[in-house]
């Protein structure tokens, strides 16, 4: 190397070239410039004071011992100015814990979780008043003390109960009864000869076994709803939440019921009656959603769904234009037989519906050659229309669930600290404090990673690794004990 070369290359040392960090993740070497963690200096590597405790003097290096993939993806974030992206073979639990390590701040993290597919965070105010915040506490959060937790059982238990009677009492054995016991009976008329009066039964729906389980249990519904909404911080959100909807609709029909009864005393017609009843006993079912509120199984039925519209709406579709398609073309080839099914294009949409989900019930089929060739195509066409935005509900399907399965453990685990400048015990920070180590610079550059420009490193060490070089430094080899002075530094791979 020529002299020019060389005196050019000490004139340009500081400002010329870039200066380096090397990161040491577990054995695995990396290196990036200063000024790109520079770009976030909030965060443990973009800020020297914070990044300091990992830094290794012997081998000139911080050193993390960390997740190696992690910090692909956090080195990453670092180099594209704020691009995060979850490597694919990471859990999400494990790159949360990460990114919290490094320090990137609440809003990264939150902005990770919403592209993650995670439901924004609402804020959730209490009421104002103490009692409403105990009555709130204990029927809207179950895991917020013992009491709670025995409300939400109950809770379940009574929905279980409701939805078993619902369904026994529609058994033929308990309905003949009930039908037998409400019957009326006829009587020959006291004072007119061969008269006849109809006698009502002497007992009432209000005396069925069933509807006294039924009314015990609206008993329930109505006090809890009553008391979420006494105590609720927001009246508007309350009536908003889907949740207290469907808590609302669980005891309506119950009191449609009982009004109905008490009409027919009135002379209302039977028939309306009867109708009414009818659809409100099937408005009832619904009440099994009322189970959603504790069952996480059904809260991710619920999500994957609401992320799968678009290709549920696809599915629809298709099966629309294929049921379109093929019913045209069966009744067209099957219209001529004697006896066929097919007699108009409605009605062989039935036949194209079960043919295309390949259920197939045998009502209606094609006797004619041509209609057992569309029905083979149809059959064909129904399979693969099918399978092709299934693969994709079932994808999401799974990511809720692996998600919620991931973030459903709630064990602290504590990482062993990598930290360099940790004291082995009292001694160490009485011995700190007389030769006043513990005072930093007023000034600590993106270059400096130790403070005190003169100063050896020995003493905030931590170990037996350096002892030797320390006592080098009494046997007056203080020079070549500052190992790093305040100057940039450039760090060779």
């Amino acid at each position: 190397m020529s002299k020019s070369l060389q005196l050019h290359l000490a004139v340009c040392k500081p400002a010329c070239f870039p200066e380096r960090l090397a990161i040491n993740v577990s054995g695995l070497r990396y290196e990036t410039q200063l000024r790109t963690l520079a770009q976030f200096p909030d965060s443990l590597l973009g800020d020297p004071r914070r990044r300091i405790r990992y830094f290794d003097p012997l081998r000139n290096e911080l050193f993390l011992d960390r997740n190696r993939i992690c910090f692909d993806a956090i080195l990453y974030f670092y180099q594209s100015g704020g691009r995060l992206r979850r490597p694919a073979n990471v859990p999400l639990d494990m790159f949360l814990e990460e990114l919290r390590f490094y320090e990137l701040g609440e809003e990264i993290i939150d902005r990770f979780k919403e592209d993650e597919g995670f439901p924004k965070e609402e804020e959730r105010p209490l009421p104002e008043k103490k009692w409403q915040q105990k009555i709130w506490m204990l029927f809207e959060y179950p895991e917020s003390s013992s009491g709670a937790r025995i409300i939400a059982i109950i809770s379940v238990l009574v929905i279980v109960i409701s939805i078993l009677i619902f369904c026994l009492e529609t058994l033929p054995e308990f309905r003949n009864e009930k039908e037998r016991r409400e019957q009326y009976t006829i009587a020959p008329h006291p004072t007119i000869p061969n008269e006849t009066i109809l006698i009502p039964p002497g007992f009432t729906p209000f005396q069925d076994p069933f509807f006294i389980v039924e009314t015990i249990c609206i008993i329930w519904f109505s006090f809890e709803l009553i008391m979420r909404f006494i105590s609720a911080p927001s009246k508007m959100h309350f009536f908003k939440d889907i949740m207290n909807i469907i808590d609302f609709f669980a005891i309506l029909p119950y009191f449609v019921t009982v009004g109905t009864e008490l009409a027919k005393d009135k002379g209302t017609q039977p028939s309306v009656s009867l109708a009414l009843i009818r659809v409100i006993r099937l408005v009832r079912v619904f009440r099994i959603f009322k189970l959603s509120r504790h069952s996480k199984g059904l809260q991710i039925l619920g999500q994957t769904l609401k992320a799968s519209l678009r290709e549920l709406a696809l599915l629809i579709f298709f099966l629309f234009i294929g049921v379109i398609l093929f019913s045209s073309a069966v009744y067209f080839t099957e219209v001529d037989g004697t006896g066929t099914n097919f007699k108009s294009i409605p009605e062989s949409f039935w036949w194209a519906v079960v043919t295309m989900t390949t259920v197939g019930y045998g009502d209606m089929f094609p006797e004619t050659v041509a209609g057992k060739l569309v029905g083979s195509m149809c059959a064909i066409a129904g399979v693969l229309t099918i399978s092709l935005p299934v693969p994709v509900i079932v994808s999401n399907f799974s990511y809720f669930y692996h998600r919620e399965m991931e973030c459903e453990d709630t064990r602290v685990y504590h990482h062993i600290s990598t930290s360099l400048w940790e004291k082995d015990g009292e001694a160490d920070e009485d011995e700190e404090d007389e030769d006043g180590m513990d005072e930093g610079p007023d000034y600590m550059g993106d270059y400096t990673l130790l403070y005190g420009q003169d100063r050896a490193i020995c003493t905030p060490l931590n170990g037996t690794l350096l002892a030797e070089i320390c006592a080098g430094k009494a046997a007056g080899d203080q020079k070549e004990m500052k190992l790093f002075f305040k100057e940039p530094r450039v760090t060779q791979v």
